[in-house]
Protein backbone atom coordinates (compact mmCIF):
# COMPACT_ATOMS: atom_id res chain seq x y z
CA UNK A 1 0.00 0.00 0.00
CA UNK A 2 1.24 3.81 -0.57
CA UNK A 3 2.08 5.25 2.54
CA UNK A 4 0.21 8.39 1.50
CA UNK A 5 -3.28 6.16 1.22
CA UNK A 6 -2.81 5.66 5.08
CA UNK A 7 -2.35 9.12 5.85
CA UNK A 8 -5.60 9.62 3.32
CA UNK A 9 -7.79 7.26 4.88
CA UNK A 10 -7.17 9.68 8.11
CA UNK A 11 -7.24 13.47 6.61
CA UNK A 12 -10.13 11.98 4.58
CA UNK A 13 -11.74 11.20 7.61
CA UNK A 14 -12.01 14.81 9.43
CA UNK A 15 -11.30 17.55 6.51
CA UNK A 16 -12.49 19.92 8.87
CA UNK A 17 -9.97 19.46 11.77
CA UNK A 18 -6.46 21.44 11.90
CA UNK A 19 -3.14 19.69 10.96
CA UNK A 20 -0.80 22.55 11.13
CA UNK A 21 -1.23 25.92 13.07
CA UNK A 22 1.85 28.21 12.53
CA UNK A 23 3.26 31.15 14.83
CA UNK A 24 1.80 33.55 12.30
CA UNK A 25 -1.55 32.21 12.97
CA UNK A 26 -1.38 30.29 8.89
CA UNK A 27 -3.93 27.25 9.41
CA UNK A 28 -3.80 24.59 7.03
CA UNK A 29 -6.94 21.82 7.42
CA UNK A 30 -6.67 18.51 6.74
CA UNK A 31 -8.36 19.25 3.55
CA UNK A 32 -6.10 21.82 2.15
CA UNK A 33 -3.67 18.99 3.30
CA UNK A 34 -5.29 16.53 0.69
CA UNK A 35 -5.87 19.33 -2.06
CA UNK A 36 -2.10 21.12 -2.08
CA UNK A 37 -0.61 17.55 -2.14
CA UNK A 38 -2.60 16.39 -4.89
CA UNK A 39 -1.77 19.77 -6.90
CA UNK A 40 1.97 19.16 -5.89
CA UNK A 41 1.53 15.46 -6.84
CA UNK A 42 -0.15 16.90 -10.53
CA UNK A 43 3.09 19.19 -11.32
CA UNK A 44 5.45 16.24 -10.40
CA UNK A 45 3.83 14.13 -12.67
CA UNK A 46 3.08 17.17 -15.01
CA UNK A 47 7.13 16.99 -15.73
CA UNK A 48 7.30 13.37 -16.22
CA UNK A 49 8.44 12.29 -12.50
CA UNK A 50 6.99 8.83 -12.05
CA UNK A 51 7.26 5.76 -9.44
CA UNK A 52 10.18 5.12 -8.08
CA UNK A 53 11.76 8.53 -10.17
CA UNK A 54 13.98 10.51 -7.12
CA UNK A 55 13.01 14.33 -6.51
CA UNK A 56 15.44 16.16 -4.05
CA UNK A 57 14.19 18.75 -1.93
CA UNK A 58 16.26 21.43 -0.18
CA UNK A 59 13.81 24.13 1.13
CA UNK A 60 13.09 25.92 4.14
CA UNK A 61 10.71 24.19 6.80
CA UNK A 62 7.67 25.07 6.26
CA UNK A 63 3.96 23.70 5.88
CA UNK A 64 4.40 23.50 2.18
CA UNK A 65 7.86 21.22 2.52
CA UNK A 66 5.65 18.85 3.98
CA UNK A 67 2.72 18.80 1.49
CA UNK A 68 5.83 18.29 -0.72
CA UNK A 69 6.67 15.05 0.82
CA UNK A 70 2.68 13.92 0.66
CA UNK A 71 2.98 15.02 -2.97
CA UNK A 72 6.21 12.73 -3.66
CA UNK A 73 4.45 9.70 -2.02
CA UNK A 74 1.28 10.69 -4.28
CA UNK A 75 2.84 10.46 -7.16
CA UNK A 76 5.04 7.26 -6.23
CA UNK A 77 8.23 9.20 -6.43
CA UNK A 78 11.10 8.73 -3.85
CA UNK A 79 11.73 11.83 -1.46
CA UNK A 80 15.52 12.49 -1.16
CA UNK A 81 15.52 15.36 1.79
CA UNK A 82 18.49 17.80 1.71
CA UNK A 83 20.02 19.17 4.76
CA UNK A 84 19.45 23.29 4.01
CA UNK A 85 23.16 23.87 5.52
CA UNK A 86 24.75 21.54 2.81
CA UNK A 87 27.31 23.40 0.74
CA UNK A 88 27.92 23.28 -3.24
CA UNK A 89 29.92 20.59 -3.06
CA UNK A 90 27.94 18.10 -0.73
CA UNK A 91 25.24 19.22 -2.94
CA UNK A 92 26.96 17.76 -6.34
CA UNK A 93 27.68 14.89 -4.72
CA UNK A 94 23.97 14.12 -3.93
CA UNK A 95 23.05 14.65 -6.75
CA UNK A 96 25.47 12.54 -9.02
CA UNK A 97 24.76 9.89 -6.52
CA UNK A 98 21.05 10.04 -6.50
CA UNK A 99 20.20 10.87 -9.56
CA UNK A 100 17.20 12.74 -9.16
CA UNK A 101 14.70 13.37 -12.04
CA UNK A 102 13.97 16.82 -10.03
CA UNK A 103 15.28 18.96 -7.71
CA UNK A 104 13.25 21.72 -5.65
CA UNK A 105 14.95 24.36 -3.47
CA UNK A 106 14.62 27.86 -1.97
CA UNK A 107 14.94 30.26 -4.49
CA UNK A 108 17.68 31.98 -2.98
CA UNK A 109 20.10 28.46 -4.11
CA UNK A 110 18.23 28.09 -7.63
CA UNK A 111 21.63 29.97 -9.17
CA UNK A 112 23.91 27.51 -7.28
CA UNK A 113 22.04 24.96 -8.04
CA UNK A 114 20.68 25.75 -11.47
CA UNK A 115 24.74 25.34 -12.25
CA UNK A 116 24.96 21.76 -10.77
CA UNK A 117 21.94 20.59 -12.28
CA UNK A 118 23.21 22.10 -15.89
CA UNK A 119 26.32 20.10 -15.31
CA UNK A 120 24.72 16.57 -15.00
CA UNK A 121 23.89 14.82 -17.94
CA UNK A 122 20.77 14.38 -18.36
CA UNK A 123 20.18 17.60 -16.22
CA UNK A 124 17.36 17.44 -13.45
CA UNK A 125 14.26 19.54 -14.00
CA UNK A 126 14.71 22.40 -10.82
CA UNK A 127 11.98 23.85 -9.33
CA UNK A 128 11.80 26.45 -6.26
CA UNK A 129 9.58 26.54 -3.42
CA UNK A 130 9.84 29.35 -0.53
CA UNK A 131 9.06 29.28 3.13
CA UNK A 132 5.22 30.93 1.89
CA UNK A 133 4.88 28.34 -0.47
CA UNK A 134 5.71 30.72 -2.90
CA UNK A 135 8.10 29.79 -6.13
CA UNK A 136 7.67 27.80 -9.69
CA UNK A 137 6.34 24.58 -8.14
CA UNK A 138 3.36 26.38 -6.71
CA UNK A 139 2.91 28.36 -10.00
CA UNK A 140 3.03 24.66 -11.83
CA UNK A 141 0.50 23.01 -8.88
CA UNK A 142 -1.71 25.90 -9.45
CA UNK A 143 -2.61 24.73 -12.87
CA UNK A 144 -3.58 21.38 -11.43
CA UNK A 145 -6.20 19.38 -10.24
CA UNK A 146 -7.22 18.89 -6.07
CA UNK A 147 -7.94 14.95 -7.55
CA UNK A 148 -4.37 13.74 -8.65
CA UNK A 149 -4.81 9.80 -8.10
CA UNK A 150 -2.66 8.28 -5.84
CA UNK A 151 -0.25 6.29 -7.67
CA UNK A 152 -0.12 2.47 -6.61
CA UNK A 153 2.52 1.00 -4.44
CA UNK A 154 3.78 -2.06 -3.20
CA UNK A 155 4.50 -2.51 0.32
CA UNK A 156 8.35 -2.79 -0.69
CA UNK A 157 8.22 -0.03 -3.02
CA UNK A 158 11.04 3.02 -2.39
CA UNK A 159 9.60 5.55 -0.82
CA UNK A 160 12.32 7.66 0.84
CA UNK A 161 15.89 7.52 0.39
CA UNK A 162 17.70 9.22 3.30
CA UNK A 163 21.90 9.79 2.77
CA UNK A 164 23.97 8.65 6.65
CA UNK A 165 27.73 8.92 6.23
CA UNK A 166 30.16 6.42 6.59
CA UNK A 167 33.39 5.45 7.90
CA UNK A 168 34.48 5.98 3.88
CA UNK A 169 34.17 9.95 4.29
CA UNK A 170 30.99 8.97 1.08
CA UNK A 171 27.45 9.35 2.22
CA UNK A 172 25.52 6.61 1.53
CA UNK A 173 21.68 6.34 0.83
CA UNK A 174 19.44 4.57 2.59
CA UNK A 175 16.35 3.21 0.71
CA UNK A 176 13.09 3.59 2.82
CA UNK A 177 9.97 1.17 1.54
CA UNK A 178 6.21 2.60 2.46
CA UNK A 179 5.47 -0.59 4.52
CA UNK A 180 9.34 0.49 6.45
CA UNK A 181 7.50 4.29 7.12
CA UNK A 182 3.99 3.11 7.78
CA UNK A 183 4.83 -0.12 10.46
CA UNK A 184 7.13 2.49 12.58
CA UNK A 185 4.45 5.01 12.56
CA UNK A 186 1.78 2.56 13.26
CA UNK A 187 3.73 1.27 16.37
CA UNK A 188 4.62 4.58 17.76
CA UNK A 189 1.29 6.07 17.63
CA UNK A 190 0.22 3.13 19.59
CA UNK A 191 3.34 3.00 21.57
CA UNK A 192 3.05 6.59 22.98
CA UNK A 193 -0.28 6.77 22.69
CA UNK A 194 -1.15 9.46 20.54
CA UNK A 195 -5.16 10.31 19.47
CA UNK A 196 -6.96 13.19 17.49
CA UNK A 197 -6.69 15.14 21.07
CA UNK A 198 -2.88 15.96 21.27
CA UNK A 199 -1.36 19.05 20.35
CA UNK A 200 2.45 18.25 19.03
CA UNK A 201 4.97 21.11 19.34
CA UNK A 202 7.41 20.82 16.38
CA UNK A 203 10.42 22.30 16.41
CA UNK A 204 12.46 19.94 14.75
CA UNK A 205 13.54 19.82 10.78
CA UNK A 206 11.79 18.17 8.36
CA UNK A 207 14.93 16.83 6.52
CA UNK A 208 15.64 14.47 9.71
CA UNK A 209 14.04 11.09 10.51
CA UNK A 210 12.68 12.69 13.85
CA UNK A 211 11.14 15.65 12.21
CA UNK A 212 9.45 14.12 9.19
CA UNK A 213 8.98 10.43 9.65
CA UNK A 214 8.77 10.23 13.37
CA UNK A 215 6.79 13.57 14.22
CA UNK A 216 4.55 14.64 11.50
CA UNK A 217 3.70 10.82 10.73
CA UNK A 218 2.69 10.22 14.44
CA UNK A 219 0.53 13.57 13.95
CA UNK A 220 -0.84 12.39 10.41
CA UNK A 221 -2.17 8.66 11.39
CA UNK A 222 -3.82 9.94 14.97
CA UNK A 223 -5.60 12.47 13.30
CA UNK A 224 -3.73 15.68 15.72
CA UNK A 225 -2.87 18.83 14.93
CA UNK A 226 0.80 20.28 15.19
CA UNK A 227 1.98 23.68 16.35
CA UNK A 228 4.76 24.38 13.61
CA UNK A 229 7.85 26.31 14.64
CA UNK A 230 10.23 27.45 11.69
CA UNK A 231 12.78 26.37 14.13
CA UNK A 232 14.04 25.87 17.70
CA UNK A 233 13.16 29.16 19.53
CA UNK A 234 13.18 28.99 23.18
CA UNK A 235 10.65 32.01 23.70
CA UNK A 236 8.73 30.53 21.09
CA UNK A 237 8.58 27.56 22.79
CA UNK A 238 7.67 28.49 26.54
CA UNK A 239 5.06 31.07 25.02
CA UNK A 240 3.54 28.14 23.15
CA UNK A 241 4.18 24.84 25.54
CA UNK A 242 0.71 25.40 27.75
CA UNK A 243 -0.96 25.12 24.25
CA UNK A 244 0.41 21.51 23.63
CA UNK A 245 -0.07 18.48 24.70
CA UNK A 246 3.73 17.16 23.17
CA UNK A 247 6.89 17.68 22.30
CA UNK A 248 9.54 15.68 20.51
CA UNK A 249 13.02 17.32 20.74
CA UNK A 250 16.77 16.30 20.98
CA UNK A 251 18.74 16.59 24.15
CA UNK A 252 19.83 20.26 23.30
CA UNK A 253 16.31 21.75 23.24
CA UNK A 254 15.45 20.49 27.07
CA UNK A 255 19.38 21.44 28.10
CA UNK A 256 18.24 25.01 26.52
CA UNK A 257 14.94 25.39 28.61
CA UNK A 258 16.34 24.00 31.72
CA UNK A 259 18.34 27.45 31.37
CA UNK A 260 15.41 29.50 31.25
CA UNK A 261 14.07 30.11 34.91
CA UNK A 262 10.60 30.34 33.24
CA UNK A 263 10.33 27.11 32.40
CA UNK A 264 8.86 25.05 35.29
CA UNK A 265 5.99 22.86 35.92
CA UNK A 266 3.53 25.52 35.34
CA UNK A 267 4.37 25.58 31.46
CA UNK A 268 4.32 21.90 31.45
CA UNK A 269 0.63 21.83 32.62
CA UNK A 270 -0.66 20.38 29.68
CA UNK A 271 1.93 18.25 28.49
CA UNK A 272 1.71 14.71 29.04
CA UNK A 273 4.79 13.64 27.01
CA UNK A 274 8.47 14.85 26.16
CA UNK A 275 10.31 12.70 23.93
CA UNK A 276 13.97 12.91 23.75
CA UNK A 277 16.11 11.36 20.48
CA UNK A 278 18.67 11.62 18.03
CA UNK A 279 21.49 11.89 20.15
CA UNK A 280 22.00 11.08 23.76
CA UNK A 281 20.54 12.12 26.22
CA UNK A 282 22.32 13.11 29.62
CA UNK A 283 21.67 11.40 32.96
CA UNK A 284 22.02 15.14 34.57
CA UNK A 285 19.65 16.28 31.93
CA UNK A 286 17.16 13.67 32.58
CA UNK A 287 16.93 14.09 36.47
CA UNK A 288 16.93 18.33 36.43
CA UNK A 289 14.34 17.96 33.67
CA UNK A 290 12.16 15.53 36.27
CA UNK A 291 12.78 18.24 38.94
CA UNK A 292 11.68 21.29 37.25
CA UNK A 293 8.77 19.65 35.31
CA UNK A 294 7.68 16.52 37.87
CA UNK A 295 7.99 15.19 33.71
CA UNK A 296 10.65 12.21 33.35
CA UNK A 297 11.94 12.45 29.72
CA UNK A 298 10.63 9.35 27.18
CA UNK A 299 13.93 8.78 25.42
CA UNK A 300 13.76 6.40 22.56
CA UNK A 301 16.77 5.24 20.08
CA UNK A 302 17.19 4.61 16.38
CA UNK A 303 18.67 5.67 12.88
CA UNK A 304 18.30 6.57 9.77
CA UNK A 305 18.57 2.87 7.86
CA UNK A 306 15.30 2.21 10.74
CA UNK A 307 13.63 4.75 12.52
CA UNK A 308 12.67 3.85 15.87
CA UNK A 309 14.36 0.80 17.28
CA UNK A 310 13.54 0.97 21.40
CA UNK A 311 11.67 3.25 23.36
CA UNK A 312 11.17 4.05 27.21
CA UNK A 313 7.31 2.96 27.85
CA UNK A 314 4.78 5.15 27.57
CA UNK A 315 3.48 3.83 30.98
CA UNK A 316 6.02 2.22 33.24
CA UNK A 317 9.48 3.44 34.40
CA UNK A 318 11.35 5.14 32.18
CA UNK A 319 14.94 4.58 32.96
CA UNK A 320 17.53 7.42 32.48
CA UNK A 321 20.61 6.13 30.45
CA UNK A 322 18.77 3.81 28.69
CA UNK A 323 17.09 4.00 25.34
CA UNK A 324 14.15 1.62 26.93
CA UNK A 325 12.64 -1.76 25.63
CA UNK A 326 12.69 -3.10 21.51
CA UNK A 327 9.39 -1.75 20.07
CA UNK A 328 6.77 -4.13 19.25
CA UNK A 329 7.81 -6.46 16.20
CA UNK A 330 11.23 -5.30 16.24
CA UNK A 331 14.48 -7.84 17.12
CA UNK A 332 17.22 -6.33 18.95
CA UNK A 333 20.21 -8.75 20.24
CA UNK A 334 23.84 -7.81 21.13
CA UNK A 335 26.84 -9.67 19.44
CA UNK A 336 30.30 -10.21 19.54
CA UNK A 337 32.94 -9.55 17.26
CA UNK A 338 32.07 -13.29 15.64
CA UNK A 339 28.73 -12.74 15.69
CA UNK A 340 27.63 -15.06 18.74
CA UNK A 341 24.89 -13.55 20.50
CA UNK A 342 25.96 -12.33 24.37
CA UNK A 343 24.20 -13.25 27.66
CA UNK A 344 22.28 -10.11 29.06
CA UNK A 345 24.48 -7.66 30.79
CA UNK A 346 26.97 -8.48 28.31
CA UNK A 347 28.32 -5.34 26.18
CA UNK A 348 29.16 -6.18 22.46
CA UNK A 349 27.84 -5.33 19.02
CA UNK A 350 23.38 -4.26 18.77
CA UNK A 351 22.19 -5.78 15.86
CA UNK A 352 18.73 -5.45 14.55
CA UNK A 353 15.67 -6.77 12.99
CA UNK A 354 11.80 -5.81 12.00
CA UNK A 355 9.49 -4.79 9.19
CA UNK A 356 10.84 -0.94 10.00
CA UNK A 357 14.15 -1.71 9.00
CA UNK A 358 15.72 -1.02 5.54
CA UNK A 359 16.04 -2.51 2.63
CA UNK A 360 19.80 -1.47 1.77
CA UNK A 361 22.01 1.49 0.59
CA UNK A 362 21.36 2.76 -2.90
CA UNK A 363 23.59 1.80 -5.40
CA UNK A 364 25.75 -0.06 -2.93
CA UNK A 365 24.81 -4.00 -2.85
CA UNK A 366 28.54 -4.93 -1.90
CA UNK A 367 28.33 -2.52 1.02
CA UNK A 368 24.30 -3.55 2.33
CA UNK A 369 25.67 -7.09 2.15
CA UNK A 370 28.22 -6.05 4.47
CA UNK A 371 25.51 -4.08 6.64
CA UNK A 372 23.53 -7.47 6.56
CA UNK A 373 24.04 -10.81 8.84
CA UNK A 374 23.15 -14.29 7.05
CA UNK A 375 19.84 -14.62 9.40
CA UNK A 376 18.96 -10.71 8.04
CA UNK A 377 19.65 -8.75 11.05
CA UNK A 378 21.21 -5.23 10.70
CA UNK A 379 24.78 -4.29 12.20
CA UNK A 380 24.08 -0.86 13.67
CA UNK A 381 27.94 -0.04 14.93
CA UNK A 382 26.53 0.77 17.92
CA UNK A 383 27.91 -1.05 20.85
CA UNK A 384 25.40 -1.27 24.09
CA UNK A 385 24.44 -3.80 26.58
CA UNK A 386 20.57 -5.48 27.44
CA UNK A 387 19.59 -6.02 30.91
CA UNK A 388 17.66 -8.56 32.52
CA UNK A 389 14.41 -6.41 32.38
CA UNK A 390 15.22 -5.90 28.69
CA UNK A 391 16.10 -2.31 28.23
CA UNK A 392 18.77 -1.22 26.23
CA UNK A 393 21.75 1.00 26.79
CA UNK A 394 24.39 2.36 24.37
CA UNK A 395 27.31 2.41 25.58
CA UNK A 396 29.43 3.59 22.42
CA UNK A 397 29.54 3.54 18.92
CA UNK A 398 31.89 1.47 17.19
CA UNK A 399 31.83 3.55 13.83
CA UNK A 400 33.46 6.61 15.55
CA UNK A 401 30.19 8.59 14.83
CA UNK A 402 29.80 12.05 16.81
CA UNK A 403 26.67 13.01 17.17
CA UNK A 404 26.45 17.18 18.26
CA UNK A 405 23.10 18.55 18.70
CA UNK A 406 21.32 16.07 17.33
CA UNK A 407 23.20 15.58 13.62
CA UNK A 408 25.90 12.64 12.92
CA UNK A 409 29.11 13.60 11.60
CA UNK A 410 31.49 10.91 10.84
CA UNK A 411 34.78 12.18 11.57
CA UNK A 412 36.17 10.19 8.03
CA UNK A 413 34.27 13.09 5.88
CA UNK A 414 35.55 15.96 8.07
CA UNK A 415 39.11 14.85 8.31
CA UNK A 416 38.93 14.45 4.27
CA UNK A 417 38.54 18.14 3.88
CA UNK A 418 40.97 19.35 6.92
CA UNK A 419 43.40 16.77 5.23
CA UNK A 420 43.25 18.82 2.08
CA UNK A 421 44.34 21.86 3.71
CA UNK A 422 47.47 23.71 2.30
CA UNK A 423 49.59 23.01 5.59
CA UNK A 424 47.87 20.18 7.03
CA UNK A 425 49.69 17.12 7.22
CA UNK A 426 47.08 14.52 8.71
CA UNK A 427 44.27 14.88 11.20
CA UNK A 428 41.91 13.28 13.57
CA UNK A 429 38.03 14.36 14.64
CA UNK A 430 36.51 12.79 17.23
CA UNK A 431 34.01 14.03 19.66
CA UNK A 432 34.24 15.43 23.48
CA UNK A 433 31.41 15.92 25.86
CA UNK A 434 29.27 18.94 25.39
CA UNK A 435 26.90 20.34 28.11
CA UNK A 436 24.69 21.99 24.74
CA UNK A 437 25.36 19.67 21.87
CA UNK A 438 25.83 16.97 23.64
CA UNK A 439 29.12 16.16 21.68
CA UNK A 440 31.33 18.76 19.87
CA UNK A 441 33.09 18.45 16.81
CA UNK A 442 36.62 18.40 17.62
CA UNK A 443 40.43 17.97 15.43
CA UNK A 444 43.47 17.07 16.81
CA UNK A 445 45.81 18.11 13.27
CA UNK A 446 49.47 17.43 12.77
CA UNK A 447 50.76 21.02 10.52
CA UNK A 448 53.74 20.59 8.02
CA UNK A 449 56.77 21.94 9.16
CA UNK A 450 56.33 25.48 7.46
CA UNK A 451 56.26 29.03 8.67
CA UNK A 452 53.07 29.36 6.56
CA UNK A 453 50.96 26.80 8.69
CA UNK A 454 47.39 27.81 8.91
CA UNK A 455 45.75 28.97 12.38
CA UNK A 456 42.75 27.48 13.98
CA UNK A 457 40.70 30.20 13.03
CA UNK A 458 42.10 29.68 9.35
CA UNK A 459 41.30 25.96 9.23
CA UNK A 460 37.56 26.36 10.75
CA UNK A 461 37.12 29.10 8.12
CA UNK A 462 38.31 26.56 4.87
CA UNK A 463 35.82 23.76 6.38
CA UNK A 464 33.02 25.83 6.80
CA UNK A 465 33.43 26.56 2.78
CA UNK A 466 33.13 22.67 2.60
CA UNK A 467 30.95 21.19 4.60
CA UNK A 468 27.96 21.90 6.35
CA UNK A 469 28.03 23.95 9.88
CA UNK A 470 26.95 21.01 12.08
CA UNK A 471 30.14 19.19 10.40
CA UNK A 472 32.53 22.13 11.23
CA UNK A 473 35.40 21.47 14.42
CA UNK A 474 34.38 23.55 17.35
CA UNK A 475 38.11 23.27 18.36
CA UNK A 476 41.26 22.72 16.30
CA UNK A 477 44.19 21.30 18.45
CA UNK A 478 47.77 21.26 17.06
CA UNK A 479 49.83 17.89 18.10
CA UNK A 480 53.54 16.91 16.97
CA UNK A 481 51.81 13.43 15.75
CA UNK A 482 48.42 11.18 16.63
CA UNK A 483 48.80 8.61 18.88
CA UNK A 484 48.74 5.23 17.39
CA UNK A 485 48.54 1.57 18.58
CA UNK A 486 50.85 -1.09 17.69
CA UNK A 487 48.80 -1.31 14.83
CA UNK A 488 48.95 2.14 13.64
CA UNK A 489 45.39 2.83 14.39
CA UNK A 490 44.89 6.40 15.60
CA UNK A 491 43.87 6.15 19.12
CA UNK A 492 40.77 8.73 19.61
CA UNK A 493 39.75 7.73 23.10
CA UNK A 494 43.51 9.02 24.17
CA UNK A 495 42.32 12.34 21.98
CA UNK A 496 38.92 12.44 23.82
CA UNK A 497 40.44 12.06 26.86
CA UNK A 498 43.31 14.65 26.44
CA UNK A 499 41.00 17.60 24.83
CA UNK A 500 37.96 16.59 27.15
CA UNK A 501 36.67 20.45 28.61
CA UNK A 502 38.88 22.38 26.07
CA UNK A 503 36.27 23.19 23.83
CA UNK A 504 36.48 26.36 22.36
Amino acid sequence: MNLYQRFADVLNAAPQRTLIETLSGEIYSYADVLSISSRYAGALQSLGIKKGDRVAVQVQKSPHALFLYLACLRAGAAYLPLNTAYKPAELEYFIDDAGPKLVVCDPAAEPILNDICAQRSPPPALLTLDAAGQGTLHELASQQSETTPIVECADDDLAAILYTSGTTGKPKGAMLSHNNLRSNAETLVDYWGFSESDVLLHALPLFHVHGLFVACHCTLLSGSKMLFLPRFDADAILKNLPDCTAMMGVPTFYVRLLDRTEFDRERCRNIRLFVAGSAPLLEETFNTFYERTGHKILERYGMTETGMLTSNPLTGERLPGTVGLPLPGVSVRVCDDAGKVLPQGEIGDIQVKGPNVFSGYWQRPEKTAEEFTSDGYFKTGDVGKIDANGYVSIVGRSKDLVISGGYNIYPKEVESVLDGIEGVVESAVFGVPHPDFGEAVTAAVVLADSSAAPSPEEIILATKQLLASYKVPKSIHFVDALPRNAMGKVQKNVLREQFQGQVT
